[in-house]
């Protein structure tokens, strides 16, 4: 497992005292099991068809060269639930991107409705054809509906941001989000969802951050905002974002997305101590990271080291939310219009499908 096993470990044991669910009795499970099950009956049907697809061209006449963007990870990255590509995180990002760099954009979005970390490879088999720039990321809350253990989600997303580092993609993971906000989720399991997301996103955000990515959580965001605002933040189904919710979501991940593309000229490289932003060793910073709304946490270098003797040196960020995020449709996606090394877009389209979240 190497450095994904280790960051669980370090930010299970800092978080949580080295607790989690591997100290449940089993008695304990089995009402975890139940309330689990009763959970699962109360969410809203799943929808058959799958989410509108946002991949495409966005900002058609705007100078090149363009700017490629891929989007992976599971219905939250989908736009599950929503009617309008314009309405789905892709293409809020990419139409914000576009917009501020005044350059065209090309997105494909490979997100698949129930997707886990174990499907991030079949992901990133599709989106390396088409060498993009930037990968904006967002997986983890089927891990724990599921009961994956930390250390193997951990593990396949570690290798799979390897990949696209390796690449020369610059990646923005969006960590686990809090899933005790979910209303249908009653105690105590809603106690022991919020601590299982708090430990994989700490997990997370360390693993990505040794790997050459920067985290963005939205565990805060997903979690207080729409615990205080379900029905405006929350879908039909109780479960995942309502149009709105996708909306608030993009204006956390967007400032992040653009620092990946260099287009960060707002902010620059200045931390402020005001606002709570600093130079930090990873596990301190992880674990900031889940409690504070939008935190971004990246890796940097002090004296030209990136680790000191507490370990990797990142820089802590509070960006500020772009409150102007509006969506629109990409162009209607021809042929000729494909990026050469993404031909198969066109005949494969995106990869939403659905599946069971």
């Amino acid at each position: 497992m190497g450095k994904a096993a280790a960051a669980r470990k370090l930010a299970s044991a800092a978080a949580y005292g080295g607790g989690g669910l591997s100290v449940l009795g089993a008695a304990l499970y089995g009402v975890l099991a139940t309330e689990a099950r009763l959970a699962k009956q109360a969410v809203g049907p799943i929808r058959e068809e799958p989410p509108p697809d946002p991949t495409g061209w966005y900002g058609r006449g705007r100078p090149g060269p363009a700017l490629t963007m891929v989007l992976l990870g599971d219905s939250s990255a989908a736009g599950y639930g929503v009617d309008r590509p314009e309405q789905t995180p892709g293409g809020l990002l990419a139409s914000g991107v576009s917009e501020t760099a005044g350059r065209r954009l090309y997105l494909r979005d490979l997100a698949v409705v129930g997707a886990r970390s174990s499907d991030l490879a079949d992901q990133i088999d599709q989106a390396l054809p088409l060498e993009p720039d930037v990968a904006v990321v967002l997986i983890g809350a089927n891990d724990v509906t599921h009961l994956v253990p930390p250390s193997a989600s951990v593990r396949y997303l570690s290798e799979g941001v390897r990949r696209l580092e390796d690449a020369g993609c610059a990646v923005v993971v969006a960590t686990c989000p809090d899933l005790g906000s979910v209303k249908p989720i009653a105690s105590p399991l809603k106690e022991v969802a919020r601590s299982w997301s708090r430990r994989l996103a700490a997990a997370q955000t360390i693993a990505v951050v040794e790997e050459g990515g920067r985290t963005v959580s939205v565990g805060s965001i997903l979690g207080p905002e729409f615990a205080a605002e379900p029905t405006v933040l929350f879908g039909p189904d109780k479960f995942h974002p309502s149009v709105e919710g996708y909306r608030r979501l993009a204006t956390v991940l967007l400032p992040s997305a653009l620092a990946a593309f260099g287009l960060a000229e707002d902010e620059g490289d200045r931390l402020e101590s005001q606002r709570g932003e600093g130079v930090l060793p990873v596990t301190d910073a992880a674990l900031r990271a889940v409690r504070t709304p939008g935190t971004e946490v990246d890796g940097t270098e002090i004296g030209g080291n990136r680790r000191g003797v507490r370990g990797l040196w990142v820089e802590l960020r509070h960006r500020r939310r772009r409150t102007d995020v509006e969506g629109e449709a990409p162009e209607e996606l021809e042929e000729q219009d494909v990026p050469a090394h993404d031909d198969a877009a066109v005949e494969a389209g995106s990869g939403t499908g659905t599946g069971t979240d």
